[in-house]
């Protein structure tokens, strides 16, 4: 008996007739299709594309190194202001500044204006590693010659850690290396003259001078005029915040600078102000300001920001 259905249950599968192309058998038409190349990118295309890439990289990569430049030449401020808080604390406790140096009992070697500014600088560590009664090349001052103290490093200089004081012969010109001190760009400022070009130094007629300390009530001109610290870029000649054996070259330029010119001055004498700031370098004033001075100012009105007398 049939139940009414014609062969076909629900649970049978319902399989598709083949047609002619599903044989498995690729016609002609097709094969010649799949063997036809892709299609590349031809060499003018990937130049247009190579000059694509390259008009980008050259707007944004020099974007991207202004950008990093300012935030150096930020960092660079911030630390000079840190040396102006430590320089009022220090002014507020002994009513006067430190002297640009300072002799050791057998007045073979003398220690910075910078030394004495360390506690200021939560660097008290350091400074209680330091004996400026022995002479610099003393072992028990061998930690603090190789310290790198990067409050007074400018984050945009190319430096090495230390380098070598060299004693030169006037008359052979043969040099004998004297100690390895550590590197600073900070200098103080001696004034409008250059500070090594005499023994003993020259009297300077800015902030920083030989064995001499001087006052805020000593600027004529008043503190927010009168700058005190500058940068030097270790190219020009490597500085320090230690101290130097006196009979190295350049021995009270590796200390304190001399504002003559104008910062940046490329045929200057080494004891000038330097940086590698575009247009010119930084300076902290006595009032605790920081402020980039142009390398086209007028020499005149430089040499006037340098002094601490008033000049007629």
């Amino acid at each position: 008996m049939h139940n009414g259905s014609s062969g076909i249950n629900g649970c049978s599968r319902y399989r598709r007739p083949k047609r002619p192309d599903d044989s498995g058998i690729r016609s002609p038409e097709k094969m010649s299709e799949s063997r036809q190349p892709r299609r590349g990118f031809t060499i003018f295309e990937l130049l247009v594309t190579f000059g694509i890439i390259s008009t980008l990289a050259s707007l944004i990569l020099p974007a991207v190194g202004s950008a990093r430049e300012a935030a150096r030449q930020l960092q660079c401020q911030n630390r000079l202001r840190q040396i102006g808080l430590a320089l009022h604390a220090y002014h507020d406790s002994n009513r006067c500044l430190p002297p640009g140096w300072q002799w050791e009992a057998s007045g073979q070697s003398v220690y910075g204006w910078a030394v004495p500014l360390l506690p200021n600088l939560e660097r008290r560590a350091i400074y209680g590693q330091i004996d400026r009664n022995q002479v610099i090349e003393s072992p028990v001052n061998a930690s603090a010659r190789s310290t790198l103290v990067t409050a007074f490093l400018c984050p945009s200089d190319i430096i090495e850690p230390t380098f070598t004081l060299f004693e030169e012969d006037e008359l052979t010109g043969i040099t004998t290396p004297l100690v390895d001190l550590p590197t600073a760009n900070y200098v103080g400022v001696f004034g409008t003259i250059e500070p090594d070009d005499d023994f003993p130094a020259p009297p300077g007629d800015g902030t920083f001078r030989e064995s001499i300390s001087v006052r805020f009530r000593d600027f004529q001109r008043g503190l927010s005029k009168t700058i005190v610290v500058g940068e030097r870029t270790m190219a020009t000649v490597p500085s320090t915040w230690l101290g130097v054996d006196y009979a190295g070259e350049d021995a009270a330029c590796r200390l304190v600078g001399a504002a003559i010119t104008s910062p940046n001055c490329d045929v200057c004498d080494e004891c000038e102000f330097t940086s590698r700031h575009a247009g010119g370098a930084n300076f902290l004033w006595a009032d605790g300001h920081v402020r980039l001075i142009s390398e086209s100012i007028d020499t005149k009105t430089y040499r006037q920001m340098a002094r601490r007398a008033m000049e007629f």
